[in-house]
C-alpha cells in the first residue's frame, strides 16, 4: 500500500459532458477557479483541457491554455499544473463503405503541434498519451503512432518538461517501456486509465496486471471512469499507488448527485485517509514526484 498519496484532479477533460452537468467548467475563468477549489479541497495537482467558451466543446486554442495557466499561477493556493497534450489525435472514419470520408469529430494533427500550447506554457507535468485506440461504439479512434509518440516524447524530454504517460492498455505500456529504453523518456509518471470503451477495463485484475508490468521504482497513479472511480482509487492506493479523480472521468458524487471537483477530491482523500494513507500537499508532491516549480 501507498501511504503518502498524490491525488490529482483532472478538472474538465474533452467529452460532451458539460451538457450533462452544470459544473463541469467551460470558460479559463471557470477552470482555474476549479483548479483553486480542487487544491483547497486537497488536490496535489490538476490536470487541464480547454474547451470553447462559445460552445463547450473540446479546444486546443493555446490563448485559453495561456488565459488558465496565469489564472492558476495568480491564485493564492499552491498547486502542480498538468496540461493535457492528448488533443489533436481524433479519427471519426466514415460510415460504412466511405472510411475515407472522415466525419466531423475528426481533429487530427501531427505530434508538434499537439504540444504548441506546452512550449509556450512550459507546466510543470504534461501527458502523452501511449497508442491509438477505438473510442467508444461508433467509428472513432484515437491516434497516436510509434513514430509521433517517439516525437512527441523527444520534444516533451528537450523542453524539460515532466512527461505523464497516459496508459489505455497494456500495449500502450509495453511502448511506453520502450520509449524509455530508446533514451526519449527520463523518470516519466505513468497513468493508468481503466475503463474507457474499447481499452482497458476498470477492474482488479487489469490494474493489478499492468502494476505488475510497471518499470521499477516508478511513481504512478490510476482511475477509472464513472461509478468506478473511486473503486479503482481505492485500488491504486493499495497497489502502491496513486490516483486522479475529477469531472473529466466522472460526474456524480453519489447515485442521482451531481459533483463538483472539489468534492470529488475530499471524497478521494477521504477515502485514503480512512484507509490510514495521507494526501501529500503539491510541494510534497513535486518531491516525490522529481518536479523543478515552474
Amino acid at each position: 500500500m501507498n501511504h503518502d498519496v498524490i491525488i490529482t484532479c483532472a478538472l474538465t477533460g474533452a467529452g460532451d459532458t458539460a451538457s450533462k452537468s452544470h459544473l463541469v467548467p467551460v470558460t479559463p475563468k471557470q477552470i482555474a477557479e476549479a483548479a483553486v477549489e480542487a487544491a483547497k479541497a486537497g488536490a496535489t495537482v490538476v490536470h487541464c483541457h480547454v474547451r470553447d467558451p462559445q460552445t463547450g466543446r473540446f479546444s486546443r486554442d493555446v490563448a485559453l491554455y495561456r488565459e488558465v495557466m496565469e489564472r492558476i499561477r495568480e491564485a493564492d493556493v499552491d498547486i502542480i499544473v498538468n496540461l493535457t497534450a492528448g488533443m489533436g489525435g481524433d479519427l471519426e472514419i466514415g460510415p460504412g463503405e466511405t472510411p475515407l470520408e472522415f466525419g466531423p469529430g475528426t481533429d487530427l494533427i501531427g505530434p508538434l503541434e499537439r504540444l504548441a500550447h506546452v512550449e509556450a506554457l512550459l507546466p510543470e507535468i504534461c501527458t502523452l498519451d501511449c497508442g491509438t485506440l477505438n473510442f467508444g461504439d461508433g467509428n472513432s479512434i484515437y491516434v497516436s503512432t510509434p513514430a509521433q509518440l517517439r516525437a512527441g516524447a523527444r520534444r516533451i524530454t528537450e523542453l524539460g518538461v515532466k512527461a505523464e504517460l497516459e496508459i489505455f492498455d497494456t500495449g500502450h505500456l509495453w511502448f511506453a517501456k520502450q520509449m524509455i529504453k530508446e533514451g526519449l523518456l527520463h523518470d516519466p509518471l505513468f497513468q493508468l486509465c481503466l475503463g474507457i470503451p474499447w481499452g482497458a477495463p476498470a477492474d482488479t485484475t487489469t490494474m493489478k496486471a499492468m502494476v505488475d508490468n510497471l518499470p521499477a521504482d516508478v511513481t504512478w497513479a490510476g482511475f477509472g471512469i464513472g461509478r468506478m472511480q473511486m473503486p479503482m482509487a481505492a485500488q491504486a492506493v493499495l497497489l502502491g499507488g496513486n490516483v486522479r479523480v475529477g469531472l473529466e472521468d466522472n460526474l456524480y458524487l453519489d447515485r442521482g448527485v451531481l459533483a463538483s471537483n472539489g468534492q470529488l477530491v475530499e471524497r478521494a482523500a477521504e477515502i485514503i485517509t480512512r484507509m490510514g494513507g495521507r494526501v501529500l500537499s503539491p510541494a510534497e508532491g513535486r518531491e516525490k514526484m522529481n518536479l523543478k516549480r515552474r
